[in-house]
């Protein structure tokens, strides 16, 4: 995929194979999509996140994040979707979510959607990903849901299969941005694993949960790739994450 510091925008989007499904606003308060509520003053702080992001993006010429935390319950998944959203709504690109959590999905759930069947189903079944994909009702966003979990997640990520899938979802449209949540760094080698398919890392960590210990071990996992920031979550005194550039 190629992109230029100034690509064109893109406005309109028209959804012909993809489901639609628009997340009811009562849904986007309880599980804190503060991107999708109009005037949240919590907002800027993934407008500053999203700036940030862009910037390293369009400078390198990336086109994909994995979302990553040392472990389990920093909020990655909180993230990636507000993140995904803000970037969408910046409408020089189109941003693509896939959840590649494939031990505990939940990209779905954040934004209120009935999935019926994921990205394991993809990999096991003949079940066509055009089939799983959906736009949940914001301008330039798409979300490919997770599931079903399953044990051998690491022998799934290594499928030829997921090669495939995430070479094309990469490279079907041009100006598209893809961000890949994945299972925390520490639990598993799934990240590991899943390392050359993605451009850049945004880590995740949780304020007074995330030890230095683990965030060192994170980081030395993330030295293979590019660090693009760091975002402290559940920061005390603070009701949203605060986000931190990381340099080198």
């Amino acid at each position: 995929m190629t992109t230029t510091n100034q690509p064109h925008a893109l406005t309109s989007i028209q959804y012909t194979r993809t489901r639609t499904a628009s997340v009811a606003p009562e849904v986007m308060r309880e599980r804190r999509l503060v991107m999708g509520l109009k005037n949240d003053p919590h907002a800027n702080v993934f407008r500053l996140l999203r700036s940030n992001v862009l910037m390293q993006l369009r400078e390198k010429n990336w086109t994909s994040i994995a979302v990553v935390a040392p472990t389990a319950e920093c909020g990655k998944t909180f993230i990636t979707a507000n993140l995904g959203i803000a970037l969408a709504m910046e409408v020089n690109q189109t941003v693509l979510i896939v959840d590649a959590d494939l031990r505990n999905p939940q990209v779905g759930w954040y934004f209120g959607l009935d999935v019926e069947k994921g990205l394991l189903d993809y990999l096991q079944t003949d079940v066509r990903v055009e089939d799983l994909l959906v736009n949940p009702g914001f301008d330039r966003l798409v979300v490919l849901p997770g599931k079903h979990t399953t044990s051998v997640s690491s022998e799934m990520i290594s499928l030829p299969k997921m090669t495939s899938l995430v070479d094309e979802l990469k490279t079907r449209y041009q100006s598209r941005i893809v961000l890949f949540d994945l299972p925390p760094l520490l639990t598993s080698d799934d990240a590991l694993l899943f390392m050359p398919h993605f451009d850049a890392a945004l880590l995740v960590i949780e304020d007074g949960k995330t030890t230095p210990d683990e965030v060192r071990q994170s980081l030395t996992i993330l030295d293979q790739t590019n660090l693009v920031g760091t975002v402290l979550n559940k920061s005390k005194g603070a009701v949203l994450p605060q986000y931190k550039q990381t340099l080198g």
